[in-house]
């Protein structure tokens, strides 16, 4: 089992910066993707940015050039740094690991940050 508790949403004004930070415990080994998805209220959870056990990063397009993901593997946590945020950057955000064993994928997520982004 992996448990992953995200830290660092709050309030912030339009144009502002937040980082989000991810850290990640129990057994933690054959982690292949990690990454960041959002819920608005009403709409579907989506995939903001992703990274790759080999570094490989990718996001969304409407965050690329204003987010930026990161991962420190001697700590065991992901980061999500925001800058230029906009009102519909406003979202819980999770972060999610997933690991492979020999007999199945398994997924992680944490329980979620709020990001609210208002003047």
């Amino acid at each position: 089992q992996v448990q992953l508790v995200e830290s660092g949403g709050g309030l912030v004004q339009p144009g502002g910066s937040l980082s989000l930070s991810c850290a990640a415990s129990g057994s933690i080994f054959n982690i292949y993707f990690m990454g960041w998805y959002r819920q608005a209220p009403g709409k579907q959870r989506e995939l903001v940015a992703a990274i790759l056990n080999s570094g490989t990063t990718s996001y969304r397009d409407s965050v690329k050039g204003r987010f930026t993901i990161s991962r420190d593997t001697a700590k065991n946590t992901l980061a999500l740094q925001m800058s230029a945020l906009k009102p519909e950057d406003t979202a819980v955000y999770y972060c999610t690991m997933k690991q492979y064993t020999a007999s199945n994928i398994k997924e992680y997520w944490g329980q979620g940050t709020q990001v609210t982004v208002s003047s």
